[in-house]
């Protein structure tokens, strides 16, 4: 039985910070094969340091939540128990951070549906559960930005995703940059990066914070412009 974990954290802050620390752990399986959840499993985790503020206004998760909590060193092992064929994340790149490597594939659930729904207004994992109806649970899938209910909401887009992709396939596009059709974001929202002016690509490309397909997309169009116009001259 092909099992799919998929798998959410959340921590004290973001990789880019000073050392961030994970404090809950959520998964819940997916049979491949019969596209049905499984086994779910969520814990809390101790971190060392303090919950910042900030993180604590998304999460709402004290330090009396975590207090009595393992940390999330030990926890980390249960990820694998039963042997799943494969990780599960949306936007993976930031679970894998913390992850020690199992020698697991992991499979970003955010990529993928950018290359399948180029077209959705936007592909964080909530607003993908509201523009393609995923069959969610309310009491499961609420509220957002814990790790549980964003795991099973994932899994019901990963479910989804199989229509289109299989999981190798999905593997082979979280490895790579993807390659964006249209802005869901800014002034320029609803433009295509091919139609989009040259500066605001550029600023895309220099500002720090914007994720590595929305970098690459930008890259790509002023790459492909200025060789254009290398070849018209």
């Amino acid at each position: 039985m092909p099992i799919a974990r998929i798998i959410d954290y959340e921590t004290t802050g973001v990789p880019e910070d000073e050392a961030p620390e994970v404090i809950e752990l959520g998964y819940t399986d997916v049979n491949i094969d019969s596209r049905a959840l499984g086994a779910s499993w969520q814990s809390f985790a101790r971190p060392r340091g303090v919950i910042p503020a900030v993180t604590k206004a998304v999460h709402h998760i004290t330090e009396a939540d975590v207090a009595d909590a393992p940390e999330a060193r030990e926890l980390f092992d249960l990820l694998a128990v039963n042997d799943p064929q494969y990780f599960v994340a949306h936007n993976a790149k930031f679970e894998q951070h913390f992850t020690p490597d199992m020698g697991i594939p992991w499979i970003c659930t955010m990529k993928v549906a950018r290359i399948v729904w180029p077209d959705a207004p936007g592909h964080s994992n909530q607003v993908l559960r509201y523009w393609l109806d995923l069959p969610c649970d309310a009491a499961r899938a609420d509220p957002p930005h814990r790790a549980l209910p964003d795991a099973y909401v994932t899994a019901h887009l990963f479910i989804a995703l199989l229509d289109h992709k299989t999981p190798d396939e999905m593997v082979h596009i979280s490895k790579y940059p993807a390659l964006l059709k249209v802005m869901n974001f800014g002034k320029h929202r609803g433009t295509t990066f091919e139609a989009a002016p040259l500066d605001y690509l550029e600023w895309i490309r220099d500002k720090s914070e914007m994720d590595e397909d929305t970098k690459f997309s930008a890259r790509y169009w002023i790459a492909k412009r200025r060789n254009g116009n290398d070849n018209a001259n």
